[in-house]
């Protein structure tokens, strides 16, 4: 979603946010732009398009203020413009505010202030909140009007706003959009995540929903809403400002790509006992008595996050013999789920701020389930609320299209597998051989990573296709869909995910030589019956690629192009399967010259419902 920076100190503020901006533009980029208050007048200056257009506007003024805010925008109210970017300003020019997130009751809020001779110059529900505060402001002090106005606002926000009458603090406030705090040595920098921050501090305070904090250049406090004092924890971040750099490689996405491995060691190191079969999870060690009496699995998320999920489910009830379903976060909550205290909800989310699914997350817990996180973001709002979880330590990802963050999840659904399995009927030996397997992951990867340019080769032959179906079956099955995302990600190319089995009953219609067909077909239980679905689709003059187990000949007689994986247990072929169906996406948007880390229309965390 969009990216907020703030930062009160010693240093000139533009640069500083112009830079976190760089760092942030991953949530959006619609548009950008920055508030600093110069001396005693607030400098508001927004461009459409990239961070980069705003630095060109911005160009040679000296821009001098050592405070000031700024945003780099996913648009939802209001199509990109000028005048719809933010920071939004009041009246007077005086009060300045970012906002990430949805004010519900913008239009009762709206036609009030209209009401009381406001001027409006955007579409956006965020304006309302800067002449909110203005208007609170006539009769209270700054933070006060701030307070005031909160108490108004129904929906979604993180918000840093600042004020050229009261001009050494910033007011922040959160309520289902994420904000952190950077502590820095005589500065302190505010930001959506902490990749804008890690540049210049490690500590950093993570705010909760209702929070405020009025920050100044000597310290800060956090309040609630009713202005009561509230303490926080700081945290020491693990990531360093040379893991969100692209090292040598084109893009972001490619480097992801290729830290697969080493983000699968991290995933699983110290995770597991190769005697017992069995797996140490640190993060749910003290709610195991209560995994051991479930009855059901729910597992939530969204988009790719969701596709794991979906693994994760054909793993469980295959290993560990538990019910699991698997939904959709965003629908979970408006249909009646029948979950008790006996249901286990297992939440999945790479950045652990996506609003679905830390609303499904706060509807399970008010029906009495235990609540399971698998999230990548250290101290993310996911991994506070949710009764245990599991990090999966895969380092920042910065490009939109996630790779190495939904490989790690399955590494680790995997490993809950085994947890669950060995506590019910999963055997000594099968847990033995699963861990073996684990281990023996990340270098075949690398033995695949070592076949990129003949992947290169393939997209090359197929980049000028305007349609392509993905098919799978069993643990593939979710695979196919994440190869198609991958394309419509990257591409924009129309590309659409099957179970394999389903295209006789419709689908197959499409196909003729000008529509190929993806086929994630390794040597595993339902081979014959995707082997049947690629010949199927050759009697139609189809073309296929087909993902296939190193050794297999057959499919070559059949298939007009295949990349092979390394063979391994069943349950884990989609970490395998799914890294050509990467690389082929990368490579067709590189040769579509496609922007691969930035796709349009996508941000990479979406914290609005």
């Amino acid at each position: 979603m969009c990216g907020i920076v703030g930062y009160i100190g010693n240093k000139k503020a533009c640069p500083i946010l112009l830079e976190g901006l760089r760092q942030l533009e991953y949530r959006g980029y619609d548009s950008a732009g920055l508030s600093v208050i110069d001396g005693e007048r607030l400098r508001t200056i927004k461009s459409v398009g990239r961070v980069q257009e705003l630095e060109n506007k911005i160009g040679e003024r000296n821009i001098s203020g050592e405070i000031g805010i700024a945003h780099t925008r996913w648009a939802t109210h209001g199509k990109p413009s000028d005048k719809n970017s933010h920071p939004h300003n009041d009246c007077q020019n005086n009060i300045s505010v970012v906002h990430n997130g949805i004010i519900e009751n913008y239009r009762e809020l709206k036609e009030f202030l209209i009401k009381k001779k406001h001027k409006f110059s955007s579409e956006t529900d965020s304006e309302v909140v800067a002449h909110l505060v203005e208007e609170f402001n006539k009769k209270v002090d700054f933070k006060t009007a701030v307070l005031e106005a909160l108490k108004l606002i129904k929906g979604t926000y993180g918000l840093a706003i600042i004020s050229s009458r009261e001009p050494d603090k910033i007011i922040v406030a959160r309520n289902g959009s994420p904000l952190v705090l950077g502590i820095g040595k005589g500065e302190y920098i505010i930001a959506s995540d902490t990749s804008a921050i890690v540049r210049h501090t490690d500590k950093v305070i993570y705010f909760d929903d209702g929070e405020v904090a009025e920050i100044k250049k000597d310290g800060f406090t956090v309040t609630n809403i009713k202005n009561k004092s509230v303490k926080k924890d700081v945290t020491i971040l693990d990531w360093t400002v040379e893991r969100t750099q692209k090292e040598g490689f084109d893009h972001f996405m490619l480097k992801e790509i290729f830290e697969q491995p080493e983000a699968i060691l991290d995933s699983i190191r110290g995770r597991y006992i190769s005697a017992k079969g069995a797996a140490k999870l640190g993060g749910i060690e003290n709610v195991i008595a209560r995994i051991r009496e479930a009855e059901k699995i729910m597992i939530v998320a969204c988009g790719t996050a969701r596709l794991a999920g979906m693994v994760g489910a054909c793993m469980l009830e295959e290993y560990a013999g538990i019910a699991t379903e698997v939904d959709y976060a965003h629908e979970f909550r408006y249909r009646k789920s029948v979950i008790d205290e006996k249901t286990v909800l297992i939440a999945i989310s790479q950045s652990g701020e996506t609003a679905d699914t830390l609303a499904a997350v706060r509807e399970a817990k008010e029906k009495g389930a235990l609540t399971l996180g698998i999230v990548n973001v250290v101290g993310s709002t996911i991994a506070r609320e949710t009764d245990a979880g599991v990090y999966t330590h895969s380092g920042p990802e910065i490009a939109v299209a996630s790779t190495k963050a939904f490989t790690s999840q399955l590494a680790v659904m995997a490993l809950i597998t085994v947890l669950f399995g060995r506590q019910r009927q999963m055997s000594l030996v099968t847990g033995q051989r699963i861990i073996k397997e684990l281990e023996r992951i990340p270098s075949k990867i690398k033995q695949i990573l070592a076949e990129d340019k003949e992947i290169l080769k393939i997209a090359k032959k197929y980049h000028k296709y305007k349609n392509f179906a993905y098919l799978g079956r069993k643990y593939n099955h979710p695979i196919a869909f994440e190869g198609a995302i991958k394309l419509k990600e990257l591409t924009y190319l129309h590309a659409e995910g099957f179970a394999s089995g389903e295209m006789k009953h419709g689908p197959i219609a499409m196909i003729d030589e000008n529509f190929p067909c993806v086929f994630v077909a390794p040597s595993d239980s339902v081979y014959e019956k995707n082997f049947s679905g690629i010949q199927e689709i050759k009697a139609r003059k189809g073309k296929v690629i087909a993902i296939a187990t190193r050794g297999d000949k057959e499919i070559a007689k059949v298939a007009d192009d295949v990349i092979y994986i390394p063979k391994t247990l069943e349950m884990l072929t989609p970490i395998l399967a799914v890294i050509p169906l990467q690389l082929f996406a990368y490579h067709m948007a590189v040769l579509n010259k496609k922007d691969v880390d930035k796709p349009r229309n996508l941000a990479k965390s979406v914290t609005v419902e």
